[in-house]
């Protein structure tokens, strides 16, 4: 586990003294693409662990996901390649995205980016989030709170 607060492996100690966001660090683990849907499914599976994540997202990034897991180039850059070159170009570096919250049966994700040696969240949604850190190539973290309600 790991709290993002502080960037680094949770112990007893950090959990005793602080307000933290334990987070399990997950991973793409299969992309379900319906062409009489319109709701498509990934699931993610916790990387040292046995628990899966499903999350229903929309066609276009389910199938961006999909083509950047197939390598598929594409010619000129998707939303989420110019999100992630954006952030680069501006100095910025995506250390990670994470599924922080369900309220009301949605899902809330963060992008978080180191800058100027700060790290600054930015608001996403999870099927965003996670085409952009399929993209960058960054760890997919989901809060265990988050995990455990949905188990």
């Amino acid at each position: 586990m790991i709290d993002l607060v502080n960037d680094e492996p949770l112990t007893s100690k950090t959990m005793a003294t602080e307000t933290i966001a334990v987070c399990v660090q997950m991973e793409l683990a299969r992309i379900i693409i319906s062409d009489s849907n319109e709701q498509q499914i990934i699931y993610l599976r916790e990387v040292d662990g046995p628990r899966t994540f499903p999350i229903v997202i929309g066609i276009f990034e389910a199938t961006s996901i999909n083509r950047r897991v197939q390598g598929h180039p594409t010619p000129r850059p998707l939303t989420h390649d110019l999100l992630a070159n954006t952030i680069e170009q501006l100095g910025g570096e995506l250390q990670d995205i994470y599924i922080s919250e369900l309220r009301d049966h949605t899902y809330f994700a963060k992008l978080r980016i180191k800058h100027d040696g700060e790290v600054v969240e930015v608001d996403s949604r999870p099927s965003d989030a996670i085409a952009i850190a399929v993209t960058a190539e960054v760890p997919i973290y989901v809060a265990t709170d988050v995990i455990d309600e949905v188990s």
